[in-house]
């Protein structure tokens, strides 16, 4: 039996966590020992928290002999120091797969690149170089520390990225919406918890949520991020009319930013957009979209279908989301 490819497993991870790690990248990383056999696959979550190759190298300490007690530290910053004290050269003939090269700088998190090179692993595979020119430089300290490095830039990486290199000079709009297997939309929830608590979860790090004014009007939300006990984003509501209730909870959270345009003019100073909405927002916006996400619900009964003209889309990474199937696409 062949082995599996660890940049295809480090992409797949990190697509877990796609609009969930904002402004930081989703990344994957991948532990593999001198057999070919992988020791461990793991993803950055969220901003602040530790990065991907910090992760995977602490699931892999333990494959690898190494004390169990790492698994009780969640801060970058005391598994780096972990790592570095008690590494004992088991990482001496491993590769380390990652999806973006590893970062050289410190920041809320310290330098990937640094714990990589003071575990003393043998070789990195990059998918991707970093375009921030902040972070980047990863590679020539793990070579000038006598790693080897290698380039294995995949479609998957390149796609994995997108969202990442879009916000570096402009914002990033994510088209979001749910839908049964018919392609009805209406008629009450429609996916499954766990594609709910992503979306929730997506809102905490986005910087803005648009909104069609119809859905405002009708279904009177709050378009929080509660599931996930996160932040609730500023709104744009899309409408040519301002009629709207301002008592409805939409207008009551505090800190958010309402506003209300005709179009997506003022996103300008965004950088992270996400669009919740139905078919005709989807008509009015999708020239302006970057990605699309579809959740697909194992069933049927509404009236109403999310499309009814002709689109072509490209699926760029496709997963499980409880009982859900969640899509994210590009134009075709």
């Amino acid at each position: 039996m062949p082995l599996p490819d660890p940049m295809a497993l480090a992409v797949d991870a990190a697509w877990a966590f796609q609009g969930l790690t904002f402004p930081n990248p989703a990344v994957g990383a991948a532990v593999v020992d001198e057999h070919g056999a992988v020791l461990a696959v793991d993803a950055h979550r969220k901003a602040g928290e530790p990065h991907a190759e910090v992760l995977a190298l602490q699931q892999a300490f333990v494959r690898l002999g190494g004390d169990r007690s790492i698994l009780s530290l969640h801060d970058a910053f005391d598994i780096h120091d972990y790592l570095k004290k008690h590494h004992a050269r088991r990482f001496e003939n491993c590769t380390v797969y990652v999806t973006l090269e590893p970062c050289a700088h410190t920041g809320k998190t310290p330098s990937c690149a640094g714990l990589l090179e003071a575990v003393g692993v043998r070789k990195v595979v990059i998918g991707e170089r970093d375009p921030n020119a902040e972070a980047a430089g990863g590679a020539a300290r793990l070579e000038n520390a006598g790693i080897e490095v290698a380039d294995a830039s995949t479609e998957g990486t390149r796609n994995l990225l997108r969202p990442f290199r879009i916000w570096q000079t402009r914002a990033f709009v994510t088209f979001k919406w749910a839908q049964r297997l018919d392609g009805t939309v209406d008629g009450g929830i429609v996916s499954g918890e766990a594609s709910r608590r992503f979306v929730h979860a997506m809102r905490d790090a986005a910087d803005l949520l648009v909104i069609g004014g119809n859905t405002v009007r009708t279904d009177r939300p709050t378009l929080d991020a509660r599931m996930v006990g996160g932040r609730a984003p500023d709104i744009l509501i899309v409408s040519r009319r301002d009629d709207f209730d301002r008592t409805i909870p939409l207008f009551g959270v505090e800190g958010r930013r309402v506003t209300v345009s005709g179009d997506l003019s003022s996103i300008e100073g965004y950088r992270n957009v996400m669009v919740e909405g139905g078919p005709g927002l989807f008509a009015s916006l999708k020239e302006r979209c970057d990605m699309f996400l579809c959740f697909v619900a194992p069933h049927s009964g509404g009236t109403i279908r999310f499309l009814n003209e002709e689109e072509n889309f490209e699926i760029v990474h496709l997963r499980r989301s409880g009982r859900d199937v969640m899509q994210w696409m590009v134009n075709g």
